[in-house]
């Protein structure tokens, strides 16, 4: 099982706070610093000292680690063009040395999106936008020579498809969600990797098994959890009081309790399918956290 850091900066992070976190990740042997991408906080906070945008966070990420990878979970296709896009992303892959993953997703926050003046359109019609967006990154960087694309919303002409990102044909693509349809129809015609957010192990392993009976090639099958560890009861009570939460909510949703507690959820997971989880560490000053989980979680994963 793969562990990676997964944070949500939108709650309240600068890039300082980041940047420490994912030169902890990285000390601490974890496989990877990931963010959400978001404009507005979520959860109820005052979300200060304001929002930092996912890729230009990214692009200083990779300038300053050397192993982990680093990713979004995940971008949504109405934040941005799908050619700006596919560049940035091929950038920012090429910045890291070809450590870069793009979580791509359709967008589902529509109070971010009135606040920054962003179109937010029907599920359907964010959903056909997606796939077509899908279809011209992947397009941009796989082509040999100019790439051109006629769809219901974008059209493409001429593209001289530039860059070309380090890792070929491109960087991953993770799919996220859990819709009965589209989204497994998306995750297994394009993606590298399908995560399902925030679902018990039963719920994931079932959303799983719709996209591997699709796919018919290997792909990644993971879950995003919040994560709650402490070595007593009152550490794991004072941590799910930190992040707005309860430890028998956590428990039943998420990863908490003691290293032993975790470690038996996280086995679950594993026998169910899942070989990659994304912990969510919502708590961004408390380093104690990811250092307790680096020393008596993960050498036993």
């Amino acid at each position: 099982m793969q562990l990676r850091i997964f944070t949500e900066p939108q709650e309240g992070a600068s890039y300082d706070t980041l940047l420490r976190i994912a030169k902890l990740t990285e000390d601490s042997g974890f496989d990877a610093f990931f963010r959400s991408d978001h404009y507005q906080a979520i959860m109820g906070g005052d979300g200060l000292p304001g929002p930092t945008d996912a890729w230009i966070t990214l692009a200083g990420l990779a300038r300053e680690t050397s192993r982990i990878r680093l990713g979004t979970l995940v971008s949504p296709a109405t934040f941005r063009l799908p050619g700006p896009l596919a560049i940035s992303v091929a950038q920012v892959d090429a910045m890291s040395g070809g450590r870069v993953e793009l979580g791509f997703g359709t967008g589902w926050y529509d109070g971010e999106h009135s606040s920054y003046g962003i179109p937010f359109p029907p599920v359907r019609e964010r959903f056909d936008r997606y796939e077509e967006q899908m279809r011209i990154i992947t397009g941009l960087w796989a082509a040999e020579g100019p790439f051109s694309f006629k769809g219901a919303y974008y059209e493409v002409t001429d593209s001289p498809a530039l860059p070309k990102p380090v890792q070929r044909p491109g960087p991953p693509i993770i799919v996220g969600g859990f819709g009965a349809r589209r989204t497994p129809a998306i995750a297994a015609a394009f993606a590298a990797e399908y995560n399902v957010p925030f679902r018990t192990v039963e719920e994931t392993a079932a959303a799983h098994e719709r996209v591997r009976s699709l796919a018919g090639r290997p792909l990644v099958y993971s879950a995003a959890q919040a994560v709650c560890v402490g070595r007593t009861d009152a550490e794991v009570a004072r941590r799910a009081e930190a992040i707005g939460n309860s430890v028998a909510n956590l428990k039943e949703s998420g990863l908490a309790g003691s290293p032993a507690e975790v470690l038996e959820k996280i086995k679950r997971f594993g026998d169910r399918g899942t070989t990659r989880l994304y912990l969510q560490v919502l708590d961004l000053s408390d380093l104690d956290h990811i250092e307790l989980i680096a020393e008596e979680i993960l050498p036993h994963v």
